[in-house]
């Protein structure tokens, strides 16, 4: 499926969240310069400084038999994808929806469902300094030591998430998993998500953490608040 073909980009806004809504065409993106009220997972904030990140929202309509906590994940390969093709780094996917580059979140995924469609934020910091960035926060200047074009670092993005959100139309999380399972940032890292901790073992193909507890007992968690050991 071909995304960005009909976009609204401002300047300005409280969320590009806001900016969409299902009376649109599917695959309209939603860009903004600055964020005075972006939005994560949980109620966080999501900050940067103006024109410093990518900052999109894309208008998706998924099949009513496919499980929509997914497509975090499924965004998350695709960012995933994009970044390693223009960075050359490996990138990895800490679940439930962030992407990590050189052991720092550099994007994050929030889906919001909306009368039967879904509107995929995807936040990339792009070009902040070390000095604005959070703790175990990262960019890509930060990483590879270049500033880089925000709107090539879209374009970058839209083309393998709209392949990947095909692939999870037709066939689930299963026929994207060759790009989620290999990058699993958690595996093999002690956890704890809501009050359970343990270790990561996978991430599994309906898109849950599995966790070991000990004494070979594991449990499969579907959605949480997830911490880890560094």
């Amino acid at each position: 499926m071909k995304l960005g073909e009909t976009r609204i980009h401002v300047e300005s806004c409280e969320s590009t969240q806001a900016l969409l809504d299902p009376s649109m065409a599917e695959g309209t993106v939603a860009v903004a310069d600055v964020q005075t009220a972006g939005r994560g997972r949980l109620g966080r904030t999501w900050e940067a400084p103006p024109h410093s990140a990518v900052l999109a929202s894309v208008l998706l309509r998924p099949p009513p038999d496919r499980p929509l906590p997914q497509l975090a994940l499924v965004a998350g390969v695709a960012v995933a994808d994009a970044l390693e093709e223009l960075t050359g780094l490996a990138v990895q996917i800490k679940w439930p929806n962030d992407v990590m580059l050189r052991r720092t979140k550099v994007a994050g995924i929030l889906a919001e469902v909306r009368d039967g469609a879904v509107v995929l934020g995807i936040g990339i910091n792009v070009n902040q300094t070390r000095e604005q960035l959070p703790e175990r926060g990262g960019s890509l200047r930060t990483a590879t030591g270049m500033e880089w074009d925000r709107d090539a670092v879209l374009d970058a993005v839209l083309d393998p998430l709209g392949i990947r959100y095909s692939q999870w139309r037709e066939g689930g999380l299963d026929a994207v998993y060759d790009g989620l399972g290999a990058r699993d940032f958690l595996r093999g890292r002690t956890v704890t998500v809501d009050g359970t901790s343990g270790v990561a073992e996978l991430i599994d193909r309906d898109g849950r953490l599995r966790i070991a507890i000990g004494g070979g007992e594991h449990v499969t968690v579907e959605s949480g608040e997830v911490t880890y050991e560094r």
